[in-house]
């Protein structure tokens, strides 16, 4: 089988639009590796100067897919709960504007920014929600990989989840609204994973991001 090569059109655009989160090379052996594998959160192995998605195959070879960063992209994720007045637990997610589901809210991390102020930055463009960074009930979590559907063999995604608790006892959850990158905001029943994945689909007709799927399976059933 011939290895498949494919980089979405929209990545493309980016490139001739002098978007900032597009490589705008088309050969990723033109990119001086060092300081990427250096700062990369995961290790990742190069091949005739190629980055190679240390999660792979992912059943597109080469070429960027629909990310336009080669190798490794860095986001950061905000797993926003809450549990109402009869004890019910409550999880804060995103509709993604590109037809890919509904998510945590989240995003890249700028080159500089804490992946923590990352998160709550993209908590509040995405649902308007602000919270306190300094709330004891914040942990950070290690990066870890996620099986994003737009990733190739070339380009993917790591994350920082970051675990953020409202508390106890609300009678009305916070407001939230979608805007951003979100088409809307809501806040879904999550006494497990499976009760969050069949609300989502009952009350919504939608489905959990797929890069999202196993990262809050292992979060909320816990």
């Amino acid at each position: 089988m011939t290895d498949q090569t494919f980089t979405h059109p929209s990545v493309l655009a980016g490139i001739a639009a002098g978007a900032g989160w597009a490589d705008p090379t088309m050969n990723p052996a033109d990119i001086d590796w060092t300081a990427r594998r250096a700062a990369a959160a995961i290790p990742f192995p190069l091949v005739d100067g190629r980055p190679v998605n240390p999660y792979a195959p992912t059943g597109i070879r080469y070429g960027r897919n629909e990310l336009g960063h080669w190798g490794e992209a860095l986001a950061a994720d905000a797993i926003v709960t809450a549990s109402d007045s009869d004890g019910g637990r409550w999880l804060l997610l995103i509709e993604r504007d590109d037809n890919h589901g509904w998510a945590l809210p989240g995003g890249h991390v700028d080159p500089g920014e804490d992946s923590t102020a990352a998160a709550f930055r993209e908590l509040a463009e995405e649902t308007g929600l602000i919270a306190d960074p300094t709330d004891p009930w914040v942990t950070t979590l290690p990066a870890r990989y996620v099986p994003d559907p737009r990733a190739s063999d070339e380009a993917w995604m790591v994350t920082v989840p970051v675990r953020i608790d409202l508390g106890h006892g609300w009678r009305v959850l916070p407001d939230v609204t979608g805007s951003d990158d979100a088409r809307r905001a809501a806040w879904l029943p999550a006494t497990d994973y499976t009760a969050l994945a069949l609300h989502l689909d009952i009350a919504y007709g939608g489905r959990v991001f797929p890069a999202h799927r196993e990262l809050l399976a292992d979060v909320l059933n816990d």
